[in-house]
């Protein structure tokens, strides 16, 4: 089934842009999903097509009227559900989250502006919030592409592997291990004599031991998350007990 993506925004030629490059760009010609845009200036009802106003109570900058929203999905009953409002009091974005709307046939996404979305829209017709991190964007629209992209490549037919998606950063937990590809030999750097041994159980075994390292090194917090190392774990990391490519990104 064809995943369905709505985003509603100021600026919807941001989406369609991006939305047709790369990877969403051939996955959406693949049928794998496909977007509709909603211009919030749509549903206005001045001749400025004004969205925002002052906050009540005084402060800096402006925030996003309700009314432009609500007209918005009053229009437009089909909006696919849940409604996710881009916000930084949101749940913080993570793989697990991306799964879980992987797994839909759809969502919808608000982009917010200005300094925030008035309150009552989201309280009235807003299902759930996420945050792509502890930091301030100048609006929605980055955040709702780094989602969709996350969500779609974990559908099948996404990727010309679907493979690919199952090993990766975060899919088990852990960070990934580190690649190598043609020349053998770099400025004197050569691949890891393992990788090229054709011995493939036991590259995978490699693989699996520098992803624990590097994960313990700079994530600890997502070792914790899984409760700590396995028996396995420890029996891996002491056939491989070097963490390969720890130089000036290591």
């Amino acid at each position: 089934m064809t995943l369905r993506v709505d985003v509603l925004t100021l600026f919807p030629e941001a989406i369609a842009n991006y939305a047709s490059t790369s990877v969403l760009g051939r996955a959406s010609e693949r049928d794998v999903w496909r977007f509709h845009l909603y211009d919030l200036r749509d549903a206005t009802d001045d001749v400025h097509r004004t969205v925002d106003d002052t906050p009540f109570g005084g402060g800096a900058g402006m925030v996003l009227r309700a009314e432009p929203i609500l007209r918005t999905l009053d229009e437009h009953r089909d909006i696919a559900r849940p409604l996710i409002a881009l916000t930084p009091s949101g749940r913080p974005f993570s793989h697990a989250i991306a799964q879980e709307l992987a797994a839909l046939e759809g969502f919808s996404l608000l982009c917010g502006r200005y300094e925030g979305i008035d309150q009552r829209a989201l309280d009235l017709v807003v299902d759930d919030e996420i945050s792509l991190g502890d930091f301030v964007l100048a609006g929605g629209e980055l955040a709702a592409l780094c989602v969709i992209e996350a969500v779609v490549r974990l559908r099948p037919g996404a990727l010309g592997n679907d493979e690919s998606s199952l090993d990766e950063s975060f899919s088990d937990g852990l960070l990934e291990y580190p690649h190598y590809t043609q020349p053998a030999e770099v400025r004197g750097v050569a691949v890891p004599e393992i990788l090229r041994s054709g011995d493939h159980a036991r590259i995978a075994r490699w693989r699996r031991a520098q992803a624990l390292r590097r994960t313990i090194e700079r994530r600890p917090d997502l070792i914790a998350a899984r409760g700590g190392l396995s028996d396995e774990d420890d029996a891996i990391l002491a056939e491989f007990p070097v963490l390969e490519a720890n130089g000036r990104n290591g």
